[in-house]
Order: structure tokens, then C-alpha cells, then sequence
């Protein structure tokens, strides 16, 4: 990424290595090798789904006339679209010219550059954000089109991203007689009729691993679709259906706010609400967690007075749940590699009201805090490092910093880490491991493998775990396997695996293992 000398950039990710684009479409992904969804330690960024965003992506807003300036120095009624739409086309070509660099995640530049411009607005800001997502969202698409026209390919792509901020005749103030002519044609073109990894704005090797799967169509097509904001209740503070009756008779009444479909505790809110500034946040009564995040914290059952392991604890939106969960009772330790982010974390521990939660930075299996805890937890949830491709409508930029190179990487290192976490389960004791992927590599293949070498363990059926709680959620399987396409969450994966007790290690290697009933 580019910045001024006395600018202060985002931490640099150790994996990413500068590299320019290219404007040619070729399906090939344009990022550096060696990239995750998740920091160069292997954890989810600030920005996964369990966190609200700081990039200025507040309501979304159709260019529209703003009002006079007080001062009245402003320019006339009439002139203010036009210096409103080539502003903003600046703006976003400026960010668009850092993000398509991979050097940084997307939400990690616009942070940085809104900072950058303290002047610009709420407003302001929003629009750059649903541009510059909007872009990546299609990129390999609205590379095409750019490459119909004349002039700067890098101005036309932030057109593009405006094209669905702006409405057409605002838009059209900031473009000269040929840009008009040129997005008017493109915008015609039959999107229907394309390649799906054209329409999708997928590179060729993530298309090819996605059309394996099941209804590949539909899950392409959600993936590059924009979510909703997902909250949830804290247990120990409110009920769900008062927290509805609250939210629906103040300021977010206009975002629409419904109980999620499967989840007890979800409640789904349309637009780009600031939850991070409402009293019921401040205060530790709702968080930010997708559906699918909130039922992985189901699929864990919890019991008051366990011991359970969070083992990649991240940003600590699952260690927050698992805590209510458990009533603050016990004692649950939240492992990460980063101190820096479980400091980050405590203020949301605090905020939640829960006294039961142990963040622990760890070095390695050799830790001795890692070794003291073998064989003794009830439940290790193993929130592994992934692709993150499950969450591309958050995180779009995700399938153009990924490559399969960087994809056998992780799938290594989820091996690894899955083996570490099993040390710590005890004897009739159960093991969570959880993607936000779609890539059997990274989910179904990946537990298969670890039960290959690992007989102590036995595979649960994760439907009939869930049932009591999520009471709507039907699983084809054995996994937790969530699809935006089918349920309308991100993209997740889970599976239980049960510690046999030494009694029963005998009888399960001579007579075989197979998915029990995990509803005890």
C-alpha cells in the first residue's frame, strides 16, 4: 500500500507481499500467495463477522442533494450533484488504488484512509465503503467492462462501484458525454448470459473448487450477495424478545429488526445500522455475531461448571457466548497467539458482565499453560484458522488474496492445531472443529483425516446435539454444515467429536466407530 511518509499504515501481514494489479480478466487471483482471512498468526482479522466495522459503512445513502452550507459559500443548488459525484469518483478510484494492491485486508485500508480524510462524513464514508465493496465484490466483471472504454481502467471500475451507490442522473453529473455513452452500454450487457465465474467475479481455481459442490450455482450467487447484520442477545442480561420490543420501538425500528430464523439469541437487522453507538451495546446486552457463529456456540454444550478451552479465541465473540452459556460459572479460557487481540478482547469481556472467562496468550503445544490443561477440559472449541470463504459477502476481497498454494498452508495448519486441541480433552470429554469455509478440504476431509489417525475419538451427530436449542435448524449429516444459499447465514462448518473413556476405547477400536447419538 502506498502512503505518505508521515502516515501511520495498518500493521503489515508478514504473508502478504506487494504486488501491482492488472486489468486483464484472466481468472487467475491477482493477490499475493500466502493470504488467509485471517491474520499472519493464523487468527481471524478485526473484521470477521462477530465484530461491527469501522470503515464507515453506516446506512447505506442514494446520492441525493445535500443541504446548503451554512456559511452559504457553498456551491449553487444546481452544481452540488456534480461536484458530489466527481468528488466521490476520486475518492473510491483513490481507495480502490491501495486495496487492489493486497497488500492489506479491504476494511484495514478503508480504515486507514478514512482516517486519512477526517473531513469526510458518515455519509461520506459510507458511500466510498458500499463502492469499494461493491467493486470487489464483481471485480473480475467490472474488469471486462473497464476494458471497453477509454481512458483510465482505474477511474472506470470506481464508476462501476458507484453505479450502485448513486442513483443514474447524479452519477451522470461527474461523467464527461463518453463515460455516460459507455456506462449506459455496459449496464445493458446481460450479466444472466455470462461465465459464472464472470458473473460471480470468481477466479478460475475457486470456481473449479466450487462447482463441486452441491447447488454450486446458488451457493456462487449468495456468496456474492451483501448480508444483513446479525446481533445477538447476551443470556445473562436479556431476553430476546425483550431486547425485539425494545430495538422496535426506537431508532432501530427502521432497520427492520427480526429473530433469526434458527439461532435463540439472533436478531437480524437490515442496512448498515451503527450498533457500536447504541446504549444495548455499550452496555453488554447485544453483540455483533453472525447466525451461524451462534449456533456453533450451540453445537459446544456447555455445562455450568466445566471446564471448556475457546482455542483460537480470536476477537472473542464465541468466548462471550460459551460464557453465558455456562451462566459465568466454571472457568473458560480464551487461548490466541496475539496479545494484542485478547486485549482488544477484554473490553467485551467487561461490557458482558461474565467473571468466568481466563484470556491466556500461547506460544505453541510446548506452552506449559497448554500442557497443564491436558486431559482435563470438557469441551476445546477449535475455531481454526481458514480461507474465510464462507464469509465473502463481508469479505469480498477474500477470494482474490486467497490461492491454492496459500490454501494447503492452512489445511496444514488445521491439522496441527486440531491435534494440539485434542491433548486437552478429557476422557468423555468433546472436541469442536469449526471453519468459515465452504471447502471440503478445509471441513468434512479434515476430520476425516484426524479420526483416521485418532481412534479415541468418535464422530457425534451434530443435528441431534442442536435440536433442543435451535429447534428449527434441520442438518443433512453428521456436520454443522450452514450455507448462505440455504439458511441465510455465512458459510460454516462443525463437527463434535467425543473422547472415548478408557472403558471404552477397547470395545470401539475392536468393533468399529461410527456417528453416534450426541444428544446425552
Amino acid at each position: 500500500m502506498t502512503t505518505e511518509k508521515n502516515r501511520r499504515a495498518p500493521s503489515r501481514r508478514p504473508s502478504a507481499k506487494a504486488s501491482g494489479f492488472s486489468s486483464r480478466s484472466e481468472g487467475r487471483s491477482p493477490g499475493p500467495r500466502g493470504t488467509d482471512s485471517r491474520s499472519s498468526d493464523g487468527r481471524r482479522p478485526e473484521s470477521s463477522s462477530d465484530r461491527p466495522r469501522d470503515t464507515g459503512r453506516g446506512e447505506p445513502a442514494r446520492g441525493t442533494r445535500r443541504p446548503p452550507a451554512r456559511d452559504g459559500q457553498a456551491a449553487p443548488v444546481r452544481d452540488r450533484p456534480y461536484v458530489m459525484a466527481a468528488a466521490r469518483i476520486e475518492q473510491v478510484r483513490s481507495v480502490l488504488g491501495e486495496v487492489l494492491q493486497w497488500e492489506y485486508p479491504a476494511d484495514a485500508v478503508l480504515s486507514h484512509w478514512f482516517r486519512a480524510h477526517p473531513k469526510l462524513g458518515s455519509r461520506d464514508r459510507g458511500e466510498v465503503a458500499d463502492a469499494v465493496f461493491d467493486v470487489l465484490r464483481n471485480l473480475r466483471r467490472y474488469r471486462q467492462f473497464a476494458e471497453i472504454g477509454m481512458g483510465p481502467a482505474a477511474r472506470r471500475l470506481a464508476i462501476l462501484g458507484l453505479s450502485n451507490v448513486f442513483s443514474k442522473d447524479v452519477l451522470n453529473q461527474g461523467l464527461d458525454e463518453a463515460e455516460q455513452g459507455w456506462l449506459e452500454h455496459v449496464l445493458r450487457i446481460n450479466v444472466a448470459a455470462l461465465s459464472r465465474a464472470v458473473r460471480a467475479s470468481l477466479p478460475d481455481w475457486l470456481d473449479e473448487r466450487l462447482s463441486q459442490l452441491d447447488d454450486a450455482d446458488a451457493l456462487v450467487d449468495a456468496l456474492n450477495s451483501t448480508a444483513p447484520l446479525d446481533i445477538r442477545v447476551n443470556p445473562l442480561k436479556v431476553e430476546r424478545d425483550a431486547m425485539l420490543a425494545t430495538l422496535r420501538t426506537g431508532p432501530a425500528l427502521r432497520f427492520d429488526p427480526e429473530p433469526t430464523p434458527y439461532s435463540p439469541w439472533g436478531i437480524r437487522l437490515q442496512g448498515r445500522p451503527p450498533v457500536n453507538r447504541w446504549p444495548m451495546f455499550e452496555n453488554g446486552e447485544i453483540e455483533v455475531q453472525d447466525e451461524g457463529s451462534q449456533i456453533l456456540a450451540a453445537l459446544v454444550g456447555v455445562k455450568r461448571g466445566e471446564m471448556v478451552i475457546d482455542y483460537c479465541a480470536g476477537a472473542g465473540g464465541k468466548t462471550l457466548l460459551l460464557g453465558a452459556l455456562m451462566r459465568s460459572t466454571g472457568r473458560l479460557y480464551a487461548f490466541d497467539v496475539s496479545a494484542a487481540r485478547l486485549a482488544r478482547a477484554k473490553p467485551r469481556f467487561a461490557r458482558s458482565g461474565l467473571s468466568n472467562i481466563v484470556p491466556v496468550v500461547i506460544a505453541d503445544d510446548n506452552d506449559q499453560r497448554v500442557k497443564r490443561l491436558r486431559g482435563k477440559a470438557h469441551r476445546v472449541l477449535v475455531d481454526a484458522p481458514c480461507s474465510g470463504l464462507g464469509t465473502l459477502r463481508r469479505n469480498p476481497d477474500l477470494k482474490w488474496r486467497q490461492h491454492p498454494e496459500s490454501l494447503q498452508e492452512l489445511v496444514d495448519l488445521q491439522a496441527r492445531i486440531l491435534r494440539q486441541a485434542s491433548r486437552c480433552v478429557a476422557p468423555g470429554g468433546r472436541l469442536v472443529y469449526a471453519t468459515c469455509s465452504v471447502l471440503p478440504e478445509e471441513n468434512e476431509r479434515q476430520v476425516e483425516a484426524f479420526l483416521a489417525e485418532n481412534p479415541e475419538f468418535t464422530l457425534l451427530d451434530a443435528s441431534k446435539i442442536v435440536q433442543d436449542r435451535c429447534e428449527n435448524l434441520t442438518l443433512e449429516g453428521p456436520w454443522l454444515a450452514m450455507r448462505p444459499d440455504r439458511h441465510g447465514t455465512d458459510g460454516f462448518f462443525a463437527a463434535v467429536l467425543e473422547r472415548a473413556k478408557p472403558a471404552a476405547l477397547k470395545s470401539s477400536t475392536e468393533g468399529g466407530s461410527q456417528a453416534q447419538d450426541g444428544s446425552s
